[in-house]
């Protein structure tokens, strides 16, 4: 009521901190009004669950956006807040401009001046972006819904064209969820974060939480303020399949990106926030530390257990598989037996201790002992000694009268 009133009585405000308990949606439309031309407005957003996508049907009706599930969902949630304040302030011929996003703990934190100016307020249009995220590999594209074409020191405004992205992913072939519209503009302006922390160098020990004002400051300084949204390096080595480098690695050990490459400020492991640099496997420049190891190839020539390619096949490649070295991975390093020939009795290494059986030959009846008693069991496979005359050792005796039959036993 206090600030519809300063603007009824047209006496604005020079700063207006919004510090609810929840959500700050039902001050915004005042607030847009109430504060002075080019006035501070500071915002504190403390309902994160439902800017960071658990209810995106309660956060469009708060604040005009869907919300989405990410890796960069506080990220989000500051695009969110901002489009929200700039939409309120375009219903009254204003437009805003950040000075400073910051997501901190539980809450998120927005510091913007607030304008008036029918031009500019044609561009928000184009400052504004839907958001196209992958459920499978986490890939994101933007896409504007309005267009500024500059023609001399005018601009002309037509609507966009899109989408940026077909049916289904491209690298993963899943389907695409749409979040926004957000803010797609820098979220920091460069000049007064440089200013706030000159500012902290004249006056050392004033504030009680100085160094952690400084870490924060430091690292949105060294944010990449063109690029919206960002990537996780534990999200991108979860998606090609690889261990996760150090973060020092990647931020001071590429070549290719400048040495302020993105830290943000919403989490310690965001690093890429370049898209084109999220689509493909990124190469590791750092050799000697190369942590990343070859992406799995599930189409690669299959190898057999010890690494080798399977040899050519041949009459004589009998061990061409270990596996079919006797049913038994373990026995493909053995000796191969060597090649059967009729007089090879040691073609085993078992009977390399025993004593060769001696040839065949007609009067060799008893090269078994098995077959010495003249057990017809045993010999069915020895050859019969030559037939000759009868031995008069073995044949009965002729002497012996016959048996008689009556006589009593």
């Amino acid at each position: 009521m206090l600030m519809y009133q300063s603007k009824a009585q047209r006496e604005p405000f020079d700063v207006i901190d919004l510090d609810p308990y929840g959500s700050p949606a039902p001050f915004l439309d005042a607030a847009v009004q109430a504060v002075s031309e080019g006035g501070l407005l500071c915002v504190t957003c403390t309902d994160m669950a439902v800017m960071a996508g658990n209810s995106a049907e309660t956060c469009y009706s708060k604040y005009g956006a869907v919300s989405l599930k990410g890796k960069f969902c506080h990220e989000m949630a500051l695009r969110i807040i901002l489009h929200s304040l700039d939409l309120r302030a375009n219903c009254y011929q204003r437009f805003v401009v950040p000075l400073l996003s910051v997501s901190a703990d539980f809450y998120v934190r927005v510091f913007v001046r607030v304008f008036t100016g029918q031009a500019k307020v044609k561009a928000s249009a184009s400052k504004q972006a839907l958001v196209f995220h992958c459920v499978g590999c986490g890939s994101h594209h933007l896409q504007r819904l309005g267009r500024a074409t500059s023609h001399g020191s005018s601009f002309k405004y037509s609507p966009a064209t899109g989408p940026p992205v077909g049916a289904t992913c491209e690298f993963c072939q899943q389907r695409h969820q749409v979040g926004g519209p957000v803010w797609a503009e820098p979220l920091h302006d460069p000049t007064f974060v440089e200013g706030v922390l000159a500012a902290l160098e004249r006056s050392p020990g004033r504030f009680a939480t100085e160094p952690r004002m400084r870490g924060v400051l430091s690292v949105i300084a060294e944010e990449l303020s063109d690029v919206p949204l960002y990537y996780t390096l534990d999200g991108l080595s979860s998606t090609i399949r690889s261990n996760t480098p150090s973060l020092l690695q990647l931020r001071w050990g590429t070549p290719k990106l400048p040495r302020g490459t993105p830290k943000p400020s919403q989490g310690p492991q965001n690093c890429l926030r370049d898209p084109k640099t999220a689509s493909g496997t990124p190469k590791p420049p750092w050799e000697p530390q190369n942590c990343l190891k070859e992406p799995l190839n599930h189409l690669r020539e299959p190898k057999t257990i010890s690494g080798n390619p399977t040899p050519p096949q041949g009459p004589q490649n009998y061990l061409k598989d270990p596996k079919t070295a006797s049913g038994n991975p373990k026995t493909a390093s053995r000796t191969p037996k060597p090649p059967r020939g009729p007089l090879n009795h040691l073609r085993d290494p078992k009977t390399a201790s025993r004593t060769p059986k001696p040839p065949r030959g007609p009067l060799n009846h008893l090269r078994d002992p098995k077959t010495a008693l003249g057990n017809p069991k045993t010999t069915s496979g020895t050859p019969k000694p030559p037939q000759g005359p009868p031995n008069p050792i073995l044949a009965p005796p002729t002497h012996l009268a016959p048996p008689d039959p009556f006589r009593d036993p």
